[in-house]
């Protein structure tokens, strides 16, 4: 009689062992056996770096975010609304920017134009951006439902936001420590910026691995991983989410 197919088994020489239980045993062999592993300079309960890894060089999540505004360049462009400081702006959009604005959640930033938050913020004029830079903010966001409906009204139609947010990371130890809300995913996302933008506007994707997500959370700098280990994706190991909408343009 044959076997279910749900049943199957691997057989040796001494008992069967469920097709699951052999896929473990393969995987497991590939691996360092149990109390084999080797943590080196990792074992430790404290991160070698507590700032992101600036004290280091260049983080391994600003990795990520500057490769996916670099992609995206040619968005940067017109007048331009960056979140805290026009850097990111500046360094991808350069010349291309007709107009550049600043917004700031406190008094007293010399380049801010703009002075609130993005959940209250009718001083952002309507239909009026052609491009928005919001990197690593919407997780500092309690009501970012709010924060997403202020940023499609002020885009202009056809504009467009290139954001990136957190997936797996620690908190900051700066003043923004006690803003610090959320973490997300590329599904959290998807569903977010699709209750504003149209699907087919929206694009999501997500960076990482465990290994950069590990070096990540050690506040290693991204120059002490190769590039084939920072560029390798899975998953599983969704340490940045990066997304551009599209606000439509009326009529079409």
């Amino acid at each position: 009689m044959s076997q279910p197919a749900d049943s199957m088994t691997i057989h040796s020489s001494s008992s069967p062992i469920p097709r699951w239980k052999g896929w473990l045993l393969r995987l497991t062999q590939r691996s360092p056996a149990n109390g084999q592993v080797r943590f080196g300079d990792l074992r430790r309960v404290t991160p070698i770096s507590q700032h992101f890894g600036y004290d280091r060089g260049l983080p391994v999540d600003r990795y990520y975010i500057e490769n996916f505004l670099s992609l995206y360049a040619s968005d940067i462009k017109g007048r331009v609304l960056e979140i805290g400081d026009a850097a990111y702006s500046t360094k991808f959009g350069g010349d291309q920017i007709t107009q550049q604005d600043v917004m700031h959640v406190s008094e007293g930033n010399p380049i801010a134009t703009f002075v609130g938050d993005l959940t209250h913020a009718e001083q952002l004029p309507t239909d009026s951006f052609d491009c928005f830079v919001l990197t690593q903010t919407l997780h500092l966001v309690y009501d970012f439902h709010s924060a997403l409906e202020t940023i499609y009204r002020v885009l202009k139609p056809g504009g467009v936001v290139l954001a990136t947010v957190p997936g797996i990371s620690h908190k900051s130890v700066d003043e923004w420590q006690d803003y610090w809300c959320y973490s997300f995913t590329t599904a959290s996302m998807k569903k977010l910026f699709g209750e504003f933008f149209p699907a087919d506007g929206v694009e999501v994707e997500a960076h990482g691995n465990v290994l950069a997500a590990i070096a990540f959370l050690e506040g290693l700098s991204f120059d002490e991983l190769t590039q084939q280990e920072l560029d390798y994706r899975d998953r599983c190991y969704e340490l940045l989410i990066t997304i551009r909408a599209v606000k439509p343009v009326s009529g079409l």
